[in-house]
């Protein structure tokens, strides 16, 4: 015998917010460049 089951689901996110703007400060480099770490492995939700 063969089974099959369904299912809808629905997935809703918020909005994101108004985000941030910030920057690296370094004493010898120019413009600092940005902060932060390096984004992750990415896809792994």
């Amino acid at each position: 015998m063969l089974f099959l089951d369904e299912a809808i689901i629905t997935a809703v996110s918020g909005s994101g917010g108004k985000g941030c703007v910030s920057f690296r400060r370094e004493r010898f480099i120019p413009k600092g460049g940005p902060d932060g770490g390096n984004g992750g492995t990415g896809g792994s939700v």
